[in-house]
Parts: C-alpha cells; sequence; structure tokens
C-alpha cells in the first residue's frame, strides 16, 4: 500500500517471529545491483516508516537478501538516515568518555509490543556497498548504533530476542501474540 510520508516506496507487510522460516536464517549476499534493489530500498524505506520503526531488515518483509535501512536518533539526537547492501559489522573502540557498551530497551517490529533491555555496543560500524554497488560506511553512537546492530543480526537470522533468556524470550513472545 502506497502511504503519504518521507518514503517514496510501497509498505509491505512485517513478517512476525516464527511466521516464516526467512527471519531465522542468514540472508543471502546481494549479487544484482540497479533498478529493482533501489525499489526494495524504497519499499523497506516505506514499510519501515509505516510501521512506526527506525530500522528494517530485507528479511522483516520476506526478502531474503542483506539489506537493510535504518531511520534512528544517534547519542547525539541526529538522525542517522541510510541503507547498506551487504553490510559487515564492526565494534569500533569507545572514543573518549564514552561507554563501550549500554543496557537500554529494545524491540522490534517482528516481535509487536514487548520491549526488554539488552546489552548492545554503544558505538558500531557498518561497511557495504550501496543499490549501485558503490562502497558505504555509517558508523553511529547509542540508539543508531543499537539499530545497526539489530538490524545486521537479523540478516544473520537472529532476532533480538533470541539474545534473551529463554523464560524471559517466551514471555515477551507470549506477549506480541496477545
Amino acid at each position: 500500500m502506497r502511504l503519504p510520508g518521507r518514503y517514496d516506496g510501497v509498505a509491505r507487510p512485517i513478517v512476525t517471529y516464527g511466521s516464516d522460516p526467512v527471519l531465522h536464517r542468514p540472508c543471502a549476499p546481494v549479487t544484482e545491483f540497479g533498478r529493482d534493489l533501489r525499489r526494495l530500498v524504497l519499499d523497506m524505506f516505506a514499510s519501515m516508516e509505516a510501521a512506526d520503526g527506525v530500522g528494517l531488515a530485507a528479511n522483516q518483509i520476506g526478502v531474503d537478501a542483506r539489506v537493510f535501512v535504518i531511520d534512528c536518533p544517534d547519542a547525539d539526537g541526529e538522525d542517522v538516515v541510510g541503507y547498506v547492501v551487504n553490510p559487515v559489522l564492526t565494534i569500533p573502540e569507545p572514543v573518549g568518555d564514552d561507554p563501550a557498551e549500554e543496557v537500554t530497551e529494545e524491540g522490534c517490529l517482528s516481535v509487536p509490543g514487548p520491549y526488554a533491555e539488552l546489552p548492545r555496543a554503544f558505538r558500531a560500524r557498518v561497511d557495504g556497498v550501496d543499490a549501485d554497488g558503490s562502497p558505504v560506511t555509517i558508523e553511529a553512537t547509542g540508539m543508531a548504533a543499537r539499530c545497526l546492530q539489530h538490524e545486521v543480526d537479523h540478516l544473520d537470522g537472529t532476532v533480538y530476542v533470541d539474545r534473551l533468556p529463554e523464560d524471559l524470550r517466551e514471555r515477551l513472545l507470549a506477549e506480541s501474540r496477545s
């Protein structure tokens, strides 16, 4: 469905935890670049916006491809907006007084509703390419760094609740389904 908003794409339904195996396996590297990939990225931004999210991996709309989009504030409140194809995540050393990690609440469009505290690196960097195959890098702090880590996890077949103790994961999944 096309929605008015800042992204010119078509919003697609979000895949929920347990409903499609695409969320639980590593995504395929992208090997074809150009118009179709640009359209996918636009649809991903529109899907993220329609679902009121701050990041979205391709498998969250049922597409088996190593692509994610982000529109999320960093530790200074500046919006980090972009996308990466075939991302490689690195965790840089802390800078100045920055903490190595922070524990804050995390949620997921594929597990609608509940949030849980989860430790993540305070600073993260993702290197990859854009829809034309040109190199791109996003480095971020705070919530945007959390988002980078969260989305790369998705592309590796891991949903944030998979990182939680089993009893908490089961409770959150039950809450999400209700």
